[in-house]
């Protein structure tokens, strides 16, 4: 299959190297075509991975990953431009996360730029783009665990949400696929993203606690 990954970050790269290696033809999207980070993954990666503006990846993929900072993510979809995108599958990795006050030599994290429970960044990028299909998806857990689940022991679960239910069938058949997640639990429509992207609070004091940011959690019933 031809994806897209949009970002060149951590996230961009764990995903989009998966993927080739698994067998995909990849292109990461980035503001510039000759972006240094993705320029040099594409190099880094072999014949099945390439890159492009976000314009260029967008049209190349058959579904999309957006793997992009949040604060960022409007302007990305807006300049891989809303024909690219129409009908496809959008899994949206992004979280709110404000950084301008974090200060990590204190212990004092990110926050959300998106709080109180009204809105969230999917159901944002689903109205950026309401031709597309969005699952919000792997937002709960850190990237080596995106692309393996099986580094954490025992069974634990992982969040997903999106208006159309066949989108959500195919994006689920494809983590169990492609990275391994036996455990996927559906929470609703797009409004789900609030609760998803909420958690983010959560997760951060955990991996401050912790020590660590390779855990997930499981939801018991």
């Amino acid at each position: 299959m031809n994806i897209a990954v949009l970002g060149t970050g951590i996230v961009g790269k764990t995903i989009a190297t998966k993927l080739v290696a698994i067998g995909h033809s990849v292109r990461m999207g980035a503001r510039m075509a000759d972006n240094p980070k993705a320029v040099a993954w594409a190099a880094s990666a072999g014949a099945n991975a390439s890159q492009g503006t976000f314009a260029d990846a967008a049209a190349f993929g058959e579904m999309v990953f957006l793997c992009l900072l949040g604060a960022g993510t409007l302007e990305a979809l807006e300049l891989a431009e809303e024909d690219n995108l129409n009908d496809k599958i959008i899994v949206d990795i992004t979280n709110p996360l404000d950084f301008s006050k974090a200060d990590f030599s204190r212990g004092i994290g990110p926050t959300l730029f998106i709080s109180g429970g009204s809105d969230s960044l999917g159901e944002q990028v689903q109205r950026r783009i309401p031709g597309a299909h969005v699952v919000k998806a792997l937002n709960t857990v850190t990237a080596n665990v995106m692309v393996n689940p099986a580094m954490i022991p025992g069974q634990h679960d992982l969040l997903i949400c999106g208006n159309n239910a066949e989108a959500k069938s195919q994006v689920s058949g494809w983590l169990r696929e492609w990275f391994g997640w036996e455990s996927i639990v559906d929470i609703g429509d797009i409004t789900g993203a609030r609760a998803t992207e909420g958690g983010m609070l959560l997760w951060l004091k955990l991996w401050g606690t912790l020590g660590t940011p390779n855990f997930n959690l499981r939801v018991v019933r």
